[in-house]
C-alpha cells in the first residue's frame, strides 16, 4: 500500500524518522592521505616510541657531560673529534670517554654521550674542538618516547581526521587507517522543463540548478556526489534512471515531483512500492517531503521538493544529518546559535519557518535576506544563515533574539 500521510509531521519527527533508519557505513582501511576529512572507525594507539631513539636537538658536538662540566670562555675544554654523525647516516655508535663527535639535528646520540654542545659554544673544530661553555646534563637531547610512548592513544574513534592527525599517523609509521567511507550520493533532478546549463532555453524551460546545488552540498558534507542527467516527468523514465544508479549509490536524493500536482513523477513512481513515506512536514519552505528505501539493497532515498530554496533547506535539515551518521561524525545536526533580529519578520502559525539571513558575528545580529518565496535562489546565494522561527511564533519584532543556523562555517567533518 502507498505510504502517503495526509497530516503534517513536525521537523523533529521527520528528522527522528530519518536518523532512526540510518546507520554508519562499514569501516574500510584507507591510505592516510585518502582519509583526510573522514572519521576514524576505531581508536588508534602507537606501536612505536616517538622519537624512536635519543637524538640531537641542535647542530653541535655530542659529549660526555663529565668531560666538559668545567668548560668556560676563560677556561675552555679541548677534546679530539672522533667522527661526525648525520641524520640517517650514523656510523659512530659509541662515544669514547674524553672525546667529542660532530652531530647534526635529528641524528641519533651515540652511546655514552649525555649532552650536546651547540656550535655557537665552540670553535667548530674538525680535528679538535674548543668548548667555551658547558651544557647541563642531558641538554639538547630529545629522549626516545619523549613525544609519544608505545601504547599511547593517538586518535579516538570518531575523530574527524585532519592534517595534524595524518601527520601523527605517518610519524608513527601508520600507512593506512580504518575510517567510515564517504557515502556515494546520487542526485536526480526531475522535470520535463529542465535544461542543462550551457544549452539553449525554450519559451517554457528553465535551467537545472538543483542538481548542482545538491551535488555541491553533498560534496561539502564530505560525500561523493554523482549527478544524473535530467529525468522527464514520466514514471517509467524515472524508475529506469533510478534502477540504473542504485548499484553505485549509498544514498539517492531527488528533487521535484513530490507535491500534489498531476505531474509529480517521483511520488507517482515510488508510492506504489510501499517503502517510501510521502507527506507534509510542518515547515516553510520545504513542506512536501519523502523518505524511505528502494532496491534490493534498501538504499535510502530522500525525495525533496523542487523549488531550489526548499530543496537546499531540506538537504541541510534532513540529508546532511544522515550523511554525517553514515560517516560516523558527531553531532549529526548543525548547532544553532542565537542572534538579534535587525528587522521584524512574520511566520505562518503551526510551521517552523526557515528564513534566509545575513549573520553579522561582530554584533551577533541577523538580517532577513529577500522574501520567503521558495524560488528565490538569488537571495539564497546572498545568505549565510537561516533564521529559525518556531511553530508557535507568528511575528518577531526587530530586536528579538532568534535561533540561527550558520551555513558557511566549515566543510566535511566540520560545521
Amino acid at each position: 500500500m502507498p505510504d502517503i500521510s495526509p497530516d503534517p509531521v513536525s521537523v523533529d519527527q521527520h528528522l527522528a524518522r530519518i536518523l532512526a533508519a540510518t546507520t554508519p557505513l562499514r569501516p574500510v582501511d584507507h591510505p592516510i592521505m585518502d582519509a583526510l576529512g573522514l572519521a576514524a572507525a576505531a581508536s588508534v594507539s602507537s606501536t612505536v616510541d616517538l622519537p624512536p631513539f635519543d637524538n640531537s636537538a641542535m647542530d653541535g658536538y655530542a659529549v660526555r657531560h663529565a668531560d666538559v662540566v668545567t668548560a668556560t670562555a676563560e677556561h675552555p675544554v679541548h677534546l679530539p673529534v672522533v667522527g661526525e654523525i648525520g641524520a640517517g647516516n650514523a656510523q659512530l655508535r659509541v662515544l669514547p670517554p674524553g672525546t667529542a663527535a660532530k652531530i647534526m639535528t635529528g641524528a641519533p646520540v651515540p652511546e655514552g654521550a649525555d649532552a650536546v654542545v651547540p656550535y655557537e659554544w665552540t670553535d667548530r673544530g674538525a680535528v679538535q674542538v674548543r668548548l667555551d661553555q658547558s651544557p647541563s646534563l642531558g641538554q639538547h637531547i630529545r629522549r626516545a618516547g619523549g613525544d609519544v610512548t608505545r601504547g599511547d592513544l593517538l586518535i579516538e574513534e570518531g575523530t574527524v581526521l585532519g592534517p595534524r592527525h595524518l601527520g601523527l599517523l605517518a610519524s608513527v609509521g601508520r600507512a593506512a587507517v580504518s575510517v567510515r567511507p564517504r557515502p556515494r550520493v546520487v542526485i536526480v533532478s526531475t522535470g520535463s522543463e529542465l535544461r542543462d546549463p550551457g544549452t539553449p532555453l525554450g519559451h517554457d524551460s528553465i535551467y537545472d540548478g538543483n542538481s548542482y546545488l545538491l551535488a555541491a552540498s553533498a560534496r561539502r558534507a564530505g560525500a561523493i556526489a554523482y549527478r544524473v542527467g535530467i529525468v522527464p516527468d514520466e514514471p517509467k523514465a524515472f524508475l529506469d534512471a533510478l534502477h540504473d544508479q542504485l548499484g553505485r549509490a549509498d544514498v539517492v536524493v531527488t528533487s521535484g515531483g513530490v507535491s500534489m500536482g498531476d505531474y509529480d513523477v517521483v511520488k507517482e513512481a515510488l508510492a506504489p512500492l510501499g517503502s517510501v513515506w510521502f507527506g507534509p512536514v510542518a515547515m516553510q519552505p520545504g513542506k512536501p517531503q519523502g523518505f524511505g528505501a528502494v532496491g534490493d539493497d534498501a538504499v535510502p532515498i530522500f525525495t525533496l521538493p523542487g523549488n531550489p530554496v526548499s530543496s537546499y533547506i531540506s538537504f541541510e535539515l534532513f540529508v546532511k544529518p544522515a550523511l554525517r551518521v553514515m560517516m560516523g561524525m558527531e553531532p549529526a545536526t548543525r548547532p544553532q546559535t542565537s542572534a538579534r533580529l535587525t528587522h521584524a519578520v512574520t511566520s505562518p502559525a503551526g510551521k517552523r519557518q526557515f528564513l534566509r539571513g545575513d549573520y553579522d558575528p561582530t554584533d551577533r545580529s541577523v538580517s532577513p535576506v529577500g522574501g520567503p518565496g521558495s524560488h528565490l535562489v538569488g537571495d539564497l546565494a546572498a545568505a549565510n544563515a537561516l533564521i529559525v522561527v518556531p511553530e508557535d511564533t507568528t511575528s518577531a519584532p526587530a530586536g528579538t533574539q532568534v535561533g540561527v543556523v550558520l551555513l558557511d562555517t566549515g566543510a566535511g567533518g566540520e560545521f
